[in-house]
């Protein structure tokens, strides 16, 4: 797929960043096309000017500001995003990002306000790695905006059609580096399986954290393992998962 990933961090040497590294690793271990923006780095401008403003419901002509974005996103069939939760939102560059991107015309058809109709109807998935400095509870007391941003508001603009997946790491400010990096290899092996969720299996049941294959060696390997259990049906296993072929 064409993937466009949005990282929004400004310290190169910041957890997300590494996260973000496993992200693009990911993707690209399963062939993925992808298209990498760094809003920090491409010094995105989050502002919604007064002209902009004024012109936010003239379609075509309201693109015209930011008609390099909007094409990049256009020309995606997946989203993946890559941020940390600030004050329990999205960070100010990212919320500009959606403010001056998702217009009329482009995320949705305001023609008749009182039908508004989706336009991200041609994105077939949405993904989002993020991070949080306070535990999940305390996440969900405050409503957990960026978790109903990705997972509600963004989906509602794919008509419903695109697939969402949420993978957080909470509580940043007490995780110990074994958690860090078990999370970054979650990460790693999701961006791999874009796409695979509707197989419904567990990477880390299957004890293939760190493996090292495309989707489709995946299952070609995993379809393998089982034949070659099956052909020995003397050989006792106490389940499926524990067949040493696999």
């Amino acid at each position: 797929m064409r993937v466009l990933v949005i990282f929004c961090h400004p310290v190169e040497s910041s957890y997300q960043s590494a996260l973000h590294q496993e992200v693009l690793a990911g993707l690209k271990m399963a062939g993925h096309e992808v298209d990498d923006l760094d809003l920090y780095a491409e010094n995105f401008n989050p502002v919604l000017s007064r002209q902009e403003r004024l012109g936010y419901h003239d379609v075509p002509s309201n693109r015209v500001p930011v008609q390099h974005y909007i094409d990049r996103l256009l020309n995606a069939q997946a989203l993946v995003f890559c941020f940390p939760t600030w004050c329990f939102g999205l960070p100010a560059m990212l919320k500009g990002f959606f403010d001056r991107i998702l217009m009329p015309g482009v995320a949705f058809d305001i023609s008749d306000p009182a039908h508004v109709k989706p336009a991200l109807t041609h994105l077939k998935h949405i993904s989002a790695v993020v991070t949080y400095g306070r535990p999940r509870w305390m996440a969900w007391y405050m409503g957990d905006p960026p978790r109903r941003v990705i997972t509600r508001y963004l989906k509602i603009l794919t008509g419903g059609s695109a697939r969402i997946s949420y993978h957080a790491q909470y509580h940043m400010n007490v995780a110990t580096p074994p958690q860090l990096e078990r999370f970054k290899t979650r990460v790693r092996l999701a961006m791999a399986g874009l796409g695979l969720e509707p197989l419904t299996f567990s990477l880390n049941a299957l004890g293939l954290w760190g493996l090292r294959l495309t989707g489709l060696n995946l299952l070609k390997s995993l379809h393998q393992a089982l034949n070659a259990c099956s052909a020995h049906p003397g050989r006792q296993h106490h389940s499926p998962l524990q067949c040493p072929h696999v």
